[in-house]
């Protein structure tokens, strides 16, 4: 029995991972699109059809990929911290300056999104659920943590919780309109006051 090239497992493999690969790729284009709309405009005015079309396919495309508006806001969020949470991550434990200085990396590409997200979390619950999320991990982002335990390391804690929190740096940056440099000193003067755990 002759099976044709066209039929043989290796091109039959190929299509499979050819297909894969933009399916892949059409959801990164719908992610992107849909951090972008809802970074920047509030729930209610961000619209599927749009960001479909920006993604460069149907509504019906998405709406098969994510299901409802909710459900593409919480995996546009999550795409968006595991991005984020990825850049943080490359701070060194211990290194109070470094730590700030990657911080407001952060904070500096995408402070003024994730401000608009918190804007909307009491009316939003899917907004809510999402920032909750984020507030989680900034607790366990403890690269100036290591080696304190117990109440001395809760206290610490929540004193470099506050110091490094997103509203610090609008304050500094946006509202009283520091330059980044003595912005990050203030911060970091601010944690390295920080009584010793005991």
């Amino acid at each position: 029995m002759n099976i044709s090239a066209s039929s043989s497992p290796k091109k039959r493999a190929y299509r499979m991972s050819a297909r894969a690969k933009a399916a892949a790729a059409t959801r990164e284009r719908l992610l992107a699109a849909a951090w972008q709309h809802f970074a920047t405009h509030p729930y209610e005015n961000v619209r599927l059809q749009e960001i479909a079309t920006e993604a460069g396919v149907t509504a019906q495309t998405l709406h098969t990929q994510f299901g409802s508006k909710d459900q593409l806001l919480t995996a546009a969020y999550v795409w968006f911290g595991q991005q984020e949470i990825a850049q943080r991550d490359t701070a060194p434990a211990g290194d109070i300056h470094r730590a700030i200085e990657v911080l407001f990396d952060r904070y500096e590409a995408h402070g003024t999104a994730v401000l608009r997200m918190l804007s909307q979390e009491d009316r939003i619950p899917a907004i809510a659920q999402m920032t909750d999320a984020g507030r989680a991990y900034h607790r366990e982002w403890a690269p100036l943590l290591r080696g304190l335990r117990g109440a001395p390391r809760e206290r610490r804690l929540v004193a470099i919780i506050v110091a490094t929190d997103l509203l610090v740096w609008k304050l500094l940056r946006q509202n009283m309109q520091l330059d980044r440099e003595n912005s990050e000193q203030i911060v970091a003067e601010m944690i390295q006051s920080l009584p010793p755990a005991r």
